[in-house]
């Protein structure tokens, strides 16, 4: 495929064939957005610092982006990536606590940069993960016995987690978790559980992180943030891919009394973090979440998109469940109901099958068998009647 426009949700080849993108969010409230246009234009041809010659549009979007956030969340830093903010939070936690453990969900991914690598266990068996890194499941609630609450079960994992890095020598640093737990397969559902994970972090004296890289700027439709959903407040969260719009930008907001000292003491610098361009390609997003709206047509639009995927999915023996919120949904392929057992083949090819008739989704999970649809959001109407039109026809011959 090769692409030669794009508006909204649609990319367009060289044949003019539109191609609805139900899978890439970084360019989250649209494609070619003519308020992003314009905005990146008009400080191309002002200027292009970066943050040695603060800016008054840096320090505006700044204290606009920090308004999203709870109070106890008052400190930006922006670096370039997903990897480098992920980067800088671990680098941060490390120096505040003192520790070097880090706790990770199973098939996590974080980055690319080395140290965040190792720990993410996605990138596979080629990419090694740290001797201080432990690994727990992802929160499924098919994997509590009856006795046990999700919410204990996360707890207890964490715990377990705790004493297996002091007993090898290893002081907590953080636990690091996506918010939608994208790679493990897309758990949202049921919220809440977070609080005493976090709690069990917090009494070894370590962090918790919230990685929106990927799931945050109001994907879920009923917050602009993830974390928001458990009722807790992070002491580092990181962002970026649809922050800038495409545009290289990401960013990290701390608690004061965890980064403060850091900044006295560490000297930290992106060369291409926060420089004009990209804080005017940020800036212009605030703007369109607020002047479209955007949270409340993701609610509705997710919504539509959700109960109509489960409506043809209903009666298939191929199809475990279907999890996520508003426009970040994860559909589970498997051989049969009963047992559960993976079929990375059949999500493949409806995969293929959806492509081949111009609708662009992806695939997750550890056993690359849940159908990933994280469309921008700039989603409409229109989009999820043309997703849901076209998945008919292909559930229809695969489900």
């Amino acid at each position: 495929m090769e692409f030669a426009s794009s508006f909204g949700a649609h990319l367009i080849d060289g044949d003019g064939n539109d191609y609805l993108d139900a899978y890439n969010n970084v360019p989250g409230v649209g494609h070619a957005h003519k308020h992003i246009v314009d905005a990146v234009c008009r400080q191309m041809a002002a200027v292009n610092v970066d943050t040695r010659y603060p800016q008054e549009p840096l320090v505006a979007y700044a204290e606009r982006l920090l308004a999203t956030f709870p109070a106890e969340l008052s400190k930006l830093s922006l670096p370039c990536t997903g990897s480098e903010a992920n980067d800088l939070a671990i680098r941060v936690a490390r120096f505040h606590t003192g520790g070097e453990g880090i706790i990770a969900t199973r098939w996590a991914f974080h980055g690319r940069t080395r140290e965040v690598a190792s720990f993410s266990p996605m990138l596979g068996e080629g990419s090694a993960l740290g001797p201080n890194v432990r690994l727990i499941a992802a929160p499924d609630p098919r994997l509590c016995d009856k006795e046990r609450s999700l919410e204990e079960f996360m707890r207890d994992q964490v715990r377990s987690a705790i004493v297996d890095l002091e007993r090898h020598g290893y002081r907590l640093a953080a636990l690091i978790a996506d918010s939608a737990f994208t790679s493990d397969g897309i758990f949202t559902h049921p919220v809440g559980f977070m609080q005493a994970m976090v709690d069990e972090v917090h009494a070894a004296g370590g962090l918790y992180i919230a990685d929106e890289v990927q799931s945050g700027f109001a994907q879920f439709g009923d917050s602009m943030w993830g974390f928001s959903r458990h009722a807790v407040i992070p002491d580092i969260v990181t962002m970026g891919k649809a922050m800038g719009n495409g545009f290289p930008i990401s960013g990290v907001v701390f608690r004061p009394e965890v980064s403060d000292e850091f900044g006295q003491k560490v000297s930290y610098f992106n060369t291409l973090g926060g420089r004009s361009i990209s804080v005017a390609a940020a800036s212009a997003v605030l703007d369109v979440f607020e002047q479209e709206n955007v949270r409340e047509r993701v609610a509705s639009n997710g919504a539509t998109l959700m109960a109509g995927l489960e409506a043809l999915t209903r009666d298939s023996p191929y199809v475990a469940e279907i999890r996520g919120s508003g426009l970040y949904l994860g559909v589970e392929i498997v051989k049969n109901r009963r047992t559960l057992e993976p079929d990375p083949n059949r999500c493949e090819s409806i995969i293929k099958n959806l492509r081949d008739r111009r609708v662009l989704i992806s695939r997750t999970g550890r056993a690359s068998n849940v159908l990933k649809v994280r469309p921008p959001v700039a989603f409409t109407a229109a989009d999820v009647s043309r997703l849901l039109e076209t998945f008919a026809i292909v559930a229809k011959q695969q489900l």
